[in-house]
C-alpha cells in the first residue's frame, strides 16, 4: 500500500538525493516527490509518495530519513488515495471542463490535491452551517466561519486539523487532516487560489 511522507530537509543541492538514498535503504520504493514549501530558513518541506517493500514497517524509512544531517520527518502515514500526486493545475482544468458545477467538483478534488481525508463546500444558514457538497470521509457537524482568505480554523476534535477559504459571501470550503500534518502558510496559500479560481469560473 502506498505511504505519504512529508520531510523537512536543507534547501540545498544534494539534499533530495540523500534522502531518496536513504529511503531506498529502509526499504521504500519512491514513486512521486512534490516540493511543498521552500522556506526562508534555508530549509524545504516535500511530500515522497512511496511504497515499502512486503515487510517493511514504515519506522524504517523514518529511521533512515531522520539519520540523515539537517533531515527531519514531519509525518508519515497511509496514502489510501493511491500514487497520483494531483496537480493544482489538474484541478484548474477539471473545473474549467464543468463550468457550472465548479464549486462543488472543487470540494470534490482537494482531498487528493491536498492529501486531506475529507473536504466540504458549507453554507451559513440561519440554521446553522449546512454541507452543499462534501465528500465522504466529511462529518455531519462541519464548522463555519466567516473568512476573508485562507486560514487554519480551531480543530473540532483532537485529531483532525481544519482549515478553510471563502467561496461565496455565504459559503467557504473546508479541508480536514486527520493526525496531521499541519497545514503549512504554502497550502493555505494554495487553498485560497484555487478557491478563488473556482468562484471566477463558476461565474459566481
Amino acid at each position: 500500500m502506498p505511504f505519504l511522507l512529508r520531510v523537512e530537509l536543507p534547501d540545498v543541492p544534494g539534499s533530495l538525493g540523500r534522502v531518496a538514498s536513504a529511503i531506498g535503504a529502509g526499504g521504500g520504493d519512491i514513486e512521486a516527490i512534490e516540493i511543498v514549501e521552500h522556506r526562508p530558513d534555508g530549509t524545504a518541506v516535500d511530500d515522497v509518495m512511496l511504497e515499502l517493500a512486503a515487510g517493511v514497517m514504515p519506522d524504517s524509512v523514518v529511521s533512515a530519513c531522520n539519520a540523515v544531517e539537517g533531515v527531519r520527518v514531519v509525518w508519515i502515514s497511509r496514502y489510501a488515495a493511491g500514487g497520483n500526486l494531483l496537480l493544482d493545475l489538474e484541478v484548474v482544468e477539471e473545473l474549467t471542463v464543468h463550468r457550472e458545477q465548479a464549486l462543488d467538483r472543487l470540494a470534490g478534488m482537494l482531498p487528493v490535491a491536498f492529501r486531506v481525508d475529507w473536504a466540504a463546500r458549507v453554507r451559513h444558514t440561519a440554521d446553522g452551517a449546512v454541507a452543499v457538497s462534501a465528500t465522504e470521509a466529511a462529518p455531519t457537524e462541519l464548522p463555519w466561519a466567516d473568512l476573508k482568505q485562507a486560514e487554519r480554523l480551531p480543530p473540532v476534535d483532537d485529531v483532525t486539523l481544519l482549515c478553510g477559504a471563502p467561496l461565496l459571501d455565504d459559503e467557504i470550503v473546508v479541508l480536514g487532516r486527520s493526525g496531521g500534518p499541519e497545514f503549512l502558510d504554502s497550502e493555505l496559500a494554495r487553498l485560497g487560489h484555487l478557491a478563488g479560481l473556482a468562484v471566477s469560473i463558476a461565474g459566481r
